[in-house]
């Protein structure tokens, strides 16, 4: 969420922040709001300064044997005004909380500006694209001809957009998971956490889920079931003020996730790459102002760590403006190469997203540190990346490590959780 002074001392900044953002909305309409509750509370200040002076006049009087019946009078008329004012005041305190809780978050310089995800900017790319003497296919042919992966099973069991693993694919998302939480604690120093599958209405607000984006969110009578584990991760520090001393706090999950995917109507059907309920393993940071741009750099290498482990082809892209999340002021995508993908021609697909979001969350959820110098309370950092998403990691090992036979080569980094080097197909 915006902070409303920055607003009021920096109109143009905004306004200009919301241009690149191809935001409809602007500093004046704001302002327009905030002039109208500020003004209703100065004339509650006054009412409460006046109420105050007269009481003590009639307190006087009295004392004195006058008649205070007049002052006596003004008092309770001014009683009775108040209320008005001050339901007034909160009508327009929510009016504008209302609005400010619906704007993006304001992007950092470095960004570029794109209108879209074709304007993002490449910042470098890693491991060789992987040649084959055949035509590569996709997971879903090679997961149907291990037979470990079911599609009709999973739209018999929930419908569309959900898959049944089993035997060696489902000892893989097991391993997967171990092993990119095995290096994020052991090597990183994130702690391992299990959060809540389901949060309220309150949590979803925090990290900005809501209210925005609950078209794209499964709830139940009065929780939500959580899109990614950055939402109870962070929320872990609302409402707190921390001691410097504890900054960066660093936390790491392995949760499922779920998503309608609303606004993807007809993208990605087949398979894996877009599906209501998925797993992945989720990079929480809690960082001082001044440390969270080079967090940010950190986070975005444990993530890299994980596709080097596997031996995954993959690039890193900085968003452009247009493409840049709701709640983050800087993100960097890492995209793996999908060699069955395009018909076995292949193409990048993005496996993480790791964004720095600023103070805009810390705001929203309250959550802020003491300042060891001055004893002042300031907003924290927060940053959240995938580290990484299980289907498609799992997506990425299937296609890269495909064999002529149909059998799947393992990357070496897997060997010891799955006890083989490949995998093959199901024995009737």
């Amino acid at each position: 969420m915006h902070d409303i002074r920055f607003i009021r001392e920096h109109p143009d900044h905004f306004d200009a922040a919301m241009k690149r953002r191809n935001i409809d909305v602007s500093a004046s309409s704001i302002l327009e709001m905030d002039a109208a509750r500020r003004a209703v509370q100065s004339e509650l200040q006054e009412m409460q300064s006046r109420r105050n002076i007269v009481s003590k006049e009639i307190g006087k009087l009295k004392a004195n044997g006058g008649n205070a019946d007049a002052l006596i009078a003004e008092v309770n008329d001014i009683k009775t005004t108040m209320p008005d004012l001050e339901n007034r005041d909160a009508d327009l305190a929510q009016q504008l909380e209302s609005v400010l809780m619906e704007i993006p978050n304001i992007l950092d310089a470095s960004v570029p500006d794109g209108m879209d995800e074709s304007d993002n900017e490449l910042v470098r790319t890693h491991g060789d694209i992987p040649s084959f003497s055949f035509t590569p296919v996709d997971h879903v042919a090679l997961g149907e001809g291990l037979g470990q992966m079911d599609f009709a099973l999973g739209a018999k069991l929930a419908g569309a957009r959900f898959v049944v693993l089993q035997g060696q694919l489902a000892r893989l998302e097991r391993a997967l998971a171990a092993l990119m939480l095995d290096t994020h604690t052991s090597e990183f120093g994130y702690v391992e956490t299990v959060p809540p599958s389901l949060v309220n209405s309150q949590t979803m607000t925090g990290t900005g889920q809501l209210p925005k984006f609950a078209e794209d969110l499964y709830k139940t009578d009065d929780k939500w079931l959580i899109p990614t584990a950055e939402v109870p991760l962070t929320n872990i520090v609302a409402g707190e003020i921390l001691s410097p001393e504890k900054l960066p706090m660093r936390m790491t999950a392995y949760t499922n996730c779920f998503r309608s995917e609303a606004g993807s109507a007809g993208r990605d059907t087949r398979g894996m790459i877009r599906q209501h309920q998925f797993s992945k393993v989720e990079m929480v940071s809690i960082s001082h102002p001044d440390d969270s741009a080079n967090e940010l750099e950190r986070m975005t290498g444990c993530a890299e760590a994980i596709l080097q482990k596997l031996e995954l082809p993959y690039r890193v892209l900085k968003l452009c403006s247009g493409d840049t999340g709701f709640s983050a002021e800087q993100t960097y995508d890492l995209e793996v190469w999908l060699p069955g993908q395009d018909e076995g021609r292949g193409m990048y697909r993005e496996i993480s997203s790791c964004s720095n979001c600023g103070p805009f969350q810390a705001r929203r959820m309250k959550a802020r540190f003491r300042d060891k110098d001055t004893g002042e309370t300031q907003f924290l950092h927060t940053l959240n990346g995938s580290g990484l998403a299980i289907g498609r990691t799992m997506i990425a090992v299937l296609e890269n490590g495909q064999q002529e036979d149909g059998t799947v080569r393992l990357p070496t980094a897997l060997h010891g959780y799955m006890g083989t080097d490949r995998l093959v197909k199901k024995s009737v």
